[in-house]
């Protein structure tokens, strides 16, 4: 195995990282990087950026509500996007080719086959690059979250249909005997049990993952789907969250060779490189489709814009059908390389608008706001005439933990706050005071009365999302108190220089704690 290409994607990916971008920008330009040098990556590359892909996908469905995929705002948002997105795109073809297409070589006398294929190949979102974004500032389970990567899912299930037809690979007669992993969930769920909390859990969703992968590939269905479809069977099982964890370096550490991959593909030509900056200024007209629909299906306005900003990017996949449409010498097989190209700089732009959509929101959000068909008020599961003296936003382990030891000691006045809808529910059904809201929305904060509230805690895992919430709150007028809790000491540092009272280190208070008891049982 040739390391060159780890220190190369280290490089790069520390360097943006001191600049406050992903890391998965940094190996974008590291592949082109090495790609200008000549490097030509072995057969190991490809193993590892396969391998991240399917557990990309696996971990993908042990996070996914299969009622998420049915609901109207993705199903017919992903179907409706993908058709007027191929539509507009030959509409413009000859308007925005001949402007700036720069004399590339068969633009202009594309044929319509090969003209719809590229439109189709670019309508796609990267399914990668969205999900490591959403996963970087956790709102995998916040509802525009949640709405983008269901419309990555059924984006995907086109794509397997597409490569399906256009490769002649029909499933095999057997395929419908894939119906039989539905019954043995229970018994897969066992086998996750008995594994434990160790090195063998992280095994068993590999073994797991890649024998789905395998098991579709045999019945001529695309590989990733099957780790798809594994991890969606698992999902909102008693291990599912604790499985996910395990796998999550891993599947960030072998995407790098993804990402590198893309930079690889082929060196490009100033004449491509223009060209791709072209396309890449499509990327307006996919977040404003992406935003028409969601609105349409009376999405909120704020939810609708973030979800159209995450899901503004190219995706892979047009890599993929661009490499199938060459080989049938459908496309020049330039357009490989400037659909290489389109991605990488889609996932760069992508990247910065995602890291600012919520500020971009909260400062122009009665823009934004208007653009609806019919005022949609916030409505909150509150009764804001009796506002609570504690707010704990992020009922997870630790904040339910906080949440019923301050309930003990103030009862009536502890109100949690909660994103994820399912676990806002399990908590209402304890009889806990939870209510529905994110805390990086400004509708959220302007609508909730804090005249009464003492203190605000926070206790999500991403800095990121803790320090605008912080800011939030403090644009809300809010004068109380506020507490985060912190992993690390330079996190700990950059939520006081946020605006947070007190930041307390999490293995720190965990080890005061395991000491109080001590000295309770002790008689001290």
């Amino acid at each position: 195995m040739d390391y060159l290409w780890i220190g190369v994607a280290f490089s790069f990916g520390f360097a943006v990282r001191q600049i406050n971008l992903p890391p998965l920008v940094g190996y974008l330009l590291a592949g082109f990087a090495l790609n200008a040098f000549g490097y030509v990556p072995d057969g190991s590359l490809n193993t590892l950026a396969d391998l991240g892909v399917t557990l990309l996908l696996f971990t993908i469905g042990l996070k996914i509500n299969i009622s998420t995929l049915v609901k109207p705002e993705v199903l017919f948002t992903a179907v409706g996007h993908t058709l007027l997105w191929c539509l507009l795109l030959l509409v413009i073809k000859w308007l925005l080719f001949s402007a700036v297409g720069f004399g590339l070589a068969g633009v202009m006398g594309m044929s319509l086959e090969s003209a719809l294929l590229i439109a189709f190949a670019l309508s796609f979102s990267s399914t990668i690059g969205v999900i490591k974004l959403l996963e970087d500032q956790d709102e995998l389970k916040a509802k525009h979250g949640k709405v983008a990567v269901g419309v990555l899912v059924i984006q995907d299930i086109f794509a397997v249909i597409f490569l399906a037809v256009a490769t002649g690979q029909v499933p095999t007669i057997w395929a419908a005997l894939l119906v039989l992993f539905i019954p043995t969930k229970s018994l897969i769920n066992r086998l996750i049990n008995k594994a434990g909390h160790g090195e063998l859990l992280p095994l068993t969703g590999f073994v797991l993952a890649l024998a789905a992968s395998e098991i579709f590939t045999l019945v001529n269905i695309k590989a990733d789907l099957g780790a798809l479809c594994m991890g969606l069977l698992l999902a909102n099982t008693n291990k599912a969250t604790e499985l996910y964890k395990s796998l999550i370096i891993f599947k960030d550490l072998f995407l790098v060779g993804f990402f590198l991959l893309i930079g690889l593909a082929a060196l490009p030509t100033l004449e491509m490189m223009l060209t791709a900056v072209s396309i890449s200024m499509l990327l307006m007209i996919k977040f404003l489709l992406f935003w028409f629909f969601f609105i349409l299906f009376r999405m909120r306005p704020r939810n609708a814009f973030l979800s159209a900003a995450t899901l503004s990017s190219f995706s892979e996949f047009g890599l993929i059908v661009a490499k199938m449409a060459v080989s049938k010498d459908m496309l020049d097989d330039q357009w490989l390389v400037i659909i290489a190209l389109a991605v990488t700089f889609s996932l760069i732009i992508s990247s910065v608008v995602s890291k600012y959509s919520h500020l971009i929101y909260a400062r122009h959000k009665e823009f934004i706001n208007n653009l609806q068909w019919s005022p949609q008020r916030l409505k909150l599961e509150l009764n804001t005439s009796n506002p609570a003296k504690i707010l704990i936003i992020g009922l997870g382990r630790v904040g339910t933990a906080t949440y019923d030891t301050l309930a003990k000691a103030h009862p009536g006045q502890v109100l949690g706050i909660e994103a994820d809808e399912d676990r806002a529910q399990t908590h209402q059904d304890a009889d806990r005071e939870v209510i529905i809201g994110d805390g990086e929305d400004a509708d959220f904060w302007a609508e909730i009365d804090l005249t009464e509230t003492e203190l605000i805690m926070l206790s999500t895992p991403s800095v990121l999302e803790m320090q605008f919430i912080i800011e939030q709150i403090g644009l809300s007028g809010f004068n109380g108190k506020i507490a985060c809790i912190a992993r690390f000491e330079d996190d700990r540092q950059e939520l006081l220089k946020t605006g947070a009272d007190v930041v307390f280190s999490y293995f720190t208070e965990v080890g005061n704690g395991f000491a109080e008891e001590g000295n309770r049982l002790l008689g001290c």
